[in-house]
């Protein structure tokens, strides 16, 4: 047995109706280089053969009697392949929307709380030929980082499947204990929570007059506190229904304004993000007079937690200077406001928000999520934030899945009550990936939010161009072909070797 930490339970005891807690991802592959040809049979030997290495895959929570504390991870007894690892086929053409209708279709289903947390579901049927594999799994049992780690291991290097060694000791199921067992678990583990709570409001206390003091330095411009975020179309109480999105740009590009106005590629993304939210708002009559405000997850875990499962975030608010009609200006003040957030977070500390969770009880947390969801309150009040953006770097190197080259990868983070839009960015090959998911109701039309990404790289690049006396970026401007089809992987192929 294994106790989920704080910040792992919160995510399954806030899940509702409404809000399902779960990470996916959507991945296109070119089957051809498969050795002897594209089977199903192929893909679940591959996932049977790397459990060893995916351990949140055959586990599964137990809740402890009355929550009182925090749920338990068992090595399930009654694990079933089959139920996890399921086959689908696109309808026709097998084109880049019909398959981001089919992630909604699968995302905006909950999981089996009585089952490991994980689905995956490989399609047939893309346009040339192409096979997709789309991804959930809980955000209790993994974060960005950590996800991205769990794909990893997956996945290989070459067409080539390597060899996994053994388990030792072989994998074993535990013994469902019993309530009273469970029970007494959760009053063992509460008996040491005084002595830690102690050492946490010490800290909070230290945190605030830190925060305090830094923020009263001259030319220190505090980030956004929560609450403060307008109202706007993009936030409101959610629904269960999704909507998905996808889009593709060139690191390069991205890289090249970087290095023209300054700033980190972080910066670059959020700038994209801002200046696409602007014109959907603008199209629709809706841009708030104040700017909107992102929440940006952090990951704080440490070198010696690399590896290591579960959640190790914190998270910080950002200006996203949406009210700033130039893009150009807009980067700058971007740049500005995440050196002073960031700045911000270290003052705070990176456990803080870990540390307070570890306090609450499940049981409490659930009907206050579900309070808060019955009585749609967040169409009442202003919203913590305004959108999640978070950005996981990702490899520049070829990876393939049963032999299949992966050609694409499109990352989609959960939506939150009020919250009803999350972009996800990985970068791939020279590529990056943006994945956006939202709330049907809140943004129907969330394919305007992907598209105008693109075109507010492109009115970025014109600009570093025009900085750089007309001389082009290394990388070619030009507009992305769409994903799937053989012809996207071929050229994918021929520009990235």
């Amino acid at each position: 047995m294994q106790r989920l930490s704080g910040l792992d339970a919160a995510f399954l005891s806030m899940e509702t109706a409404s809000m399902h807690n779960h990470v996916a991802g959507t991945f296109i592959f070119d089957p051809s280089t498969m050795e002897g040809g594209y089977s199903f049979s192929k893909f679940v030997e591959l996932v049977k053969a790397r459990l060893p290495l995916l351990p949140p895959f055959r586990r599964r929570v137990l809740n402890v009697p009355f929550g009182i504390h925090f749920p338990i991870w068992i090595e399930d007894p009654d694990f079933d392949l089959d139920y996890h690892v399921r086959r689908l086929s696109l309808p026709a053409p097998g084109g880049i929307r019909e398959l981001s209708e089919l992630s909604a279709d699968i995302i905006e289903r909950p999981l089996d709380l009585r089952r490991p947390l994980w689905e995956i579901y490989i399609v047939e049927g893309l346009e040339d030929n192409m096979i997709a594999m789309i991804t959930k799994t809980h955000h209790a049992a993994i974060d960005g980082v950590s996800g991205a780690e769990l794909t990893a291991n997956f996945l290989d290097l070459s067409p080539e499947l390597r060899a996994i060694p053994p388990e030792v000791p072989p994998w074993k199921p535990d013994r469902v204990p019993s309530d009273f067992e469970l029970f007494a678990y959760g009053l063992n583990s509460l008996a040491r929570h005084p002595k830690a709570a102690v050492k946490t409001i010490k800290q909070t206390i230290e945190a605030i007059l830190n925060v305090s003091e830094r923020n009263r330095m001259p030319g220190v411009k505090p980030p956004p506190a929560p609450f403060s975020a307008p109202k706007s179309v993009l936030n409101g109480a959610i629904t269960p229904h999704r909507k998905v999105a996808f889009q593709e740009v060139s690191l390069d590009d991205v890289k090249f304004v970087k290095n023209t106005f300054g700033g980190t590629v972080n910066d670059v993304v959020l700038t994209m993000c801002g200046s696409a939210l602007r014109e959907y708002l603008l199209e629709h009559h809706e841009l708030p007079d104040e700017p909107l405000v992102g929440m940006i997850p952090i990951s704080v875990r440490t070198e010696e937690e690399k590896g290591t499962l579960g959640n190790k975030v914190s998270m910080m608010l950002l200006s996203l200077e949406t009210t700033q009609r130039d893009p150009v200006e807009r980067l700058k003040f971007i740049s500005e406001n995440s050196k002073h957030a960031k700045d911000q977070e270290k003052a705070i500390g990176a456990d803080a928000l870990t540390n307070w969770v570890d306090f609450a009880a499940p049981a409490v947390a659930a009907r206050a999520a579900r309070l808060i969801s019955s009585l749609q309150v967040f169409d009442r009040v202003r919203p913590i934030f305004n959108v999640v953006i978070s950005n996981v770097p990702g490899p520049n190197f070829p990876l393939y899945a049963g032999g299949a080259r992966m050609i694409a990868m499109y990352p989609l983070g959960p939506i939150t009550e009020g919250v009803g839009l999350n972009i996800t960015v990985m970068s791939y090959m020279g590529s990056m990936y943006f994945g956006l998911q939202s709330c049907r109701e809140l943004v129907p039309d969330i394919d305007l939010i992907a598209s105008q990404i693109g075109e507010s790289l492109q009115e970025l690049v014109k600009a570093a161009t025009r900085k750089k006396d007309g001389l082009a970026p290394n990388a070619r401007t030009r507009k992305r072909p769409q994903r799937p089809g053989a012809s996207s992987a071929r050229s994918h192929m021929s520009d990235t070797e």
